[in-house]
């Protein structure tokens, strides 16, 4: 899609969403640990379960079932899928929104100088499912899944996202809670901004190349606007 054309210079700002946006391990774990005792194998702990969240499925399962054939990993995919919206009967209780995420997304998305995305492993109708439940709908300018992209940290969803809303590297910037969230920016070329409260430790984000990590919420939109007013880095 080629990029919009909009009448100001506009920057880009890009959330992940598993473990960013909205806390889903109770229901990633759940749905884990059916897939796997599906088909009678011992479940991996919790641990390594969180450590992959921002993967594609299959990259997922490569790593949680390595010694298992290619087979058996596309069928916990299968599994998992199947299960997974099961346990989105209460989605405001399975993938609640971390404290105060609401409100930086409400502030961000009144300011006429910012877009917002979203790049993400989830698929495209676990997005839409956050989307309609939070009422953004019209917040989101550009969501890049896992359905139309190689896993992260392939730098393919933020240069699809920046392709589509026209917006140049040095004005773009990811947010994410997971080492492939920072490597994937790194690659791209663009910043990133790493959350303390998901799935990867802030050492973890600092080594693989965070601009900055921040610890809770009500620093976030203030490190924001600070990585965007820097030059960009090289892509990697």
């Amino acid at each position: 899609m080629p990029g919009r054309c909009y009448k100001r210079p506009m920057k880009l700002v890009i959330f992940d969403c598993d473990g960013t946006l909205v806390d889903s391990q109770h229901a990633i774990c759940a749905a884990m640990e059916y897939a796997f005792a599906t088909l009678n194998l011992p479940a991996p702990s919790r641990a390594d379960v969180l450590g992959v969240v921002g993967l594609s499925l299959p990259q997922t399962f490569a790593v949680l079932a390595a010694e298992h054939p290619q087979s058996v990993q596309a069928a916990l995919a299968e599994h998992y899928r199947f299960d997974f919206p099961g346990k989105r009967a209460q989605p405001a209780l399975n993938d609640p929104l971390y404290p105060g995420l609401g409100e930086v997304v409400a502030a961000l998305a009144q300011r006429r100088d910012i877009l917002l995305g979203i790049a993400t492993g989830k698929s495209r109708r676990g997005v839409a499912r956050l989307i309609d439940r939070e009422g953004w709908q019209k917040h989101f300018i550009t969501i890049q899944t896992a359905d139309d992209h190689p896993s992260k940290p392939d730098p393919s969803m933020i240069l699809g996202a920046m392709a589509e809303t026209g917006v140049a590297p040095g004005s773009t910037l990811m947010v994410g809670d997971t080492t492939y969230d920072i490597e994937m920016a790194r690659r791209a070329g663009v910043g990133a901004i790493g959350v303390g409260w998901g799935y990867h430790a802030p050492a973890r984000l600092e080594r693989a190349g965070a601009d900055t990590v921040v610890a809770a919420s009500e620093a976030l939109l203030a490190a924001i606007d600070a990585r965007l007013a820097m030059p960009a880095p090289a892509a990697t």
